[in-house]
């Protein structure tokens, strides 16, 4: 049968449109990746692990939090970075939603949970304490989807390494050479004179005290499955 050209290019510019909401509509189902809180102070990483999704903190508005509300006492000293806030999700059947538990380290409480991607760049996070009393919020996208494989790799863009471990440094520069020894010196140069050990340290500048009192923003978490928290269930 003879096609006439406009017939075929109608059929091309269908199976494009088709082809490009297919691709939209999965980006949009994907709540993987780097997700800000509604109040701006964490980054939460959301990564499917063993196939459910896993959320943890990974960036901190403040660094050196500790989940200081867990009623757990053996918990308490914990840091917030790395810790699980979205657990265990599973994704419901015909709807792109996942359901588990989150964790509020405001109270140290766990509540049953949704998750739901909205568009590309939000996330919907509902939770219910006993089944009411439900409030939620809804968390802007930061970072791209990750990838899943069965190595659960990395974060795009986030350095290679073990989760947690510090950022290479460059190496310290080679020692100065040491002048060679002259022989048959008649007058040898005086040693020049040593600072004494109990002359008094000068004092750091104000604006210096406050930056060493800043604690810095540690190494990226990298592959949140590999934390132990989740490795632990999840493999």
């Amino acid at each position: 049968m003879l096609h006439c050209p406009k017939t075929i290019a109608r059929t091309i510019v269908y199976s494009g449109v088709f082809l490009a909401t297919g691709v939209n509509a999965a980006l949009a189902a994907d709540p993987t990746g780097d997700w800000k809180v509604a109040d701006g102070v964490a980054n939460i990483r959301v990564a499917q692990c063993s196939g459910n999704m896993w959320g943890v903190v990974a960036w901190e508005k403040t660094p050196g939090g500790k989940d200081k509300n867990n009623p757990d006492a053996a918990k308490q000293s914990r840091p917030t970075l790395g810790m699980p806030i979205l657990i265990d999700m599973k994704k419901k059947a015909g709807v792109d939603s996942w359901e588990g538990q989150v964790y509020n380290a405001k109270d140290g409480q766990l509540y049953s949970s949704t998750i739901k991607p909205v568009g590309t760049d939000q996330l919907e996070i509902q939770g219910c304490v006993l089944g009411f009393l439900c409030g939620g919020e809804t968390w802007t996208r930061v970072g791209p989807p990750i990838p899943s494989s069965p190595a659960n790799s990395m974060a795009k863009g986030a350095p290679k390494g073990p989760p947690g471990a510090a950022p290479k440094t460059a190496a310290p520069p080679a020692p100065a050479p040491v002048a060679p020894k002259t022989t048959g010196a008649a007058n040898p140069a005086p040693a020049s004179p040593t600072p004494s050990s109990s002359a008094p340290a000068p004092k750091a500048a104000p604006a210096q005290k406050q930056a060493a009192a800043q604690p810095a923003q540690p190494a990226d978490i990298g592959d949140i499955c590999l934390l132990p928290d989740i490795a632990r269930f999840a493999h």
